[in-house]
């Protein structure tokens, strides 16, 4: 099912979008009126609008990926994931979060003879996509140190919102969505962003990827799907299955995802995105201003 080119309004465009994650194996919930709590009625599993990570997802996931290690063990890698970052700029805090999901969260835990070890706890199933939890919600109130925001789009990997997405309707430009919207939420709920792997922004016909620190005349328009010889159409459409397909997002998270330090003034870690389809292949090619990764850490692409 595709993404119609010209919705009439944004929430047409939202439920199209919608469709389109779930064909491609999202599961998918509308949370505008979210109920709260982690019982069955819940619907994201929060305790409040203030957080951001869903905690019983996570932590099912860790479950899965380690089992052989305690308890104790998954609880500290949950606390370290979660805790308060708001002391450290959001780069930095995006930075130290994408080393722990692709290198995993380092905890000390006793034995019961006394002794302290470290174990890693890994929070993602890079290998194998299928054995994650894909979740895109819709109209998703976050509430930070001041005010309320609601997200038009929140994609949660094991329970950690890894995609932001801003949608206008057909008739406005999606650099509205960029200055109005988004600039807006990187200031007012900033402990979103530290998990985030990338930024999505369009009205349905026009549709642009960005990473966190990323100025407006970095945000890249993604033409293909799979092939370098195939025509470019720019869409929402293209740009979705061109990346947010479950091994797609992960290989781009994982593979391609690299920090660069700047100088002037104070140091910071900046992330800038040119994405495009690279040879024959479905994999993605990645120009970004980044560090390295978990295969290989001297890898980037020019």
């Amino acid at each position: 099912m595709g993404v119609a080119t010209n919705p009439d309004t944004e929430q047409a465009l939202e439920s199209a979008t919608l469709a389109l994650f779930a064909e491609l194996g999202w599961e998918t919930v509308d949370a505008y009126h979210e109920v709260h709590g982690t019982g069955p009625e819940a619907t994201l599993g929060r305790e409040h609008r203030g957080q951001v990570v869903l905690v019983p997802r996570l932590r099912a996931a860790l479950e899965r990926y380690n089992p052989t290690l305690p308890p104790e063990a998954l609880d500290l890698a949950v606390e370290e994931l979660t805790r308060d970052r708001s002391a450290m700029t959001p780069v930095h805090a995006n930075r130290e979060i994408t080393r722990q999901l692709k290198d995993g969260v380092k905890v000390t835990i006793r034995s019961p003879e006394g002794e302290e070890r470290v174990e890693t706890v890994y929070v993602v199933d890079w290998d194998t996509p299928e054995n994650n939890d894909f979740l895109l919600a819709q109209q998703v109130w976050v509430t930070g140190e001041v005010y309320t925001r609601r997200a038009d789009l929140v994609g949660f990997v094991n329970g950690l919102p890894l995609l932001f997405g801003e949608l206008k309707a057909h008739h406005k430009r999606i650099e509205d969505a960029y200055r109005d919207n988004l600039r807006d939420y990187k200031d007012t709920i900033p402990h979103l962003f530290w998990y985030n792997a990338f930024l999505l922004l369009s009205n349905g016909s026009d549709a642009r990827l960005g990473t966190l620190t990323a100025g407006w005349e970095h945000f890249s328009r993604w033409k293909k799907i799979s092939e370098e010889e195939e025509e470019g159409v720019i869409s929402l459409e293209t740009l979705v299955r061109g990346t947010c397909a479950p091994a797609r997002f992960l290989d781009i998270v994982e593979n391609y995802t690299l920090f660069h330090e700047t100088q002037g003034g104070t140091n910071t870690w900046a992330w800038r995105a040119l994405w495009r389809p690279w040879g024959r292949s479905a994999r993605t090619r990645a120009s970004w201003a980044c560090s390295g990764t978990r295969k290989g850490r001297a890898r980037a692409f020019r």
